[in-house]
């Protein structure tokens, strides 16, 4: 499986931005896909995930300002998201793991596929 992020950009606070991440290979209904991000100076920090039972999960910090989805037939995961703050500002990266289980969504170690990373930066 191979994962290509894009979307990012420069946006104001309080501006929104929409992330893609397109798979190739694999069955792509099989795959819980997830969201990391990470700033500079930081580590990867985890953002939202979506099993492939169609749950959604967030990191406390985006709920209500992000939203995950998923579309099977285009083989594509989004990240919506709105009201961005400064903080926000990070290479934002998709991964993917096949059945991912509950326990498993939150650390990075447990994803089997990345894309490459795509900048969002909010500015103050």
């Amino acid at each position: 499986v191979q994962l290509q992020a894009s979307g990012g950009g420069l946006v104001q606070a309080g501006g929104s931005l929409r992330l893609s991440c397109t798979a190739s290979g694999g069955t792509f209904s099989n795959y819980g896909l997830a969201w990391f991000r990470q700033a500079p100076g930081k580590e990867r920090e985890f953002v939202a995930a979506i099993r492939h039972t169609g749950h959604t999960y967030y990191e406390e910090s985006v709920k209500g300002r992000f939203t995950i989805s998923r579309d099977n037939a285009k083989k594509t995961a989004y990240l919506q998201m709105s009201n961005l703050k400064p903080e926000d500002t990070a290479v934002y990266y998709c991964a993917a793991k096949r059945w991912i289980i509950l326990s498993a969504l939150y650390q990075e170690t447990n994803y089997d596929y990345w894309g490459q990373g795509t900048q969002v930066t909010v500015s103050s």
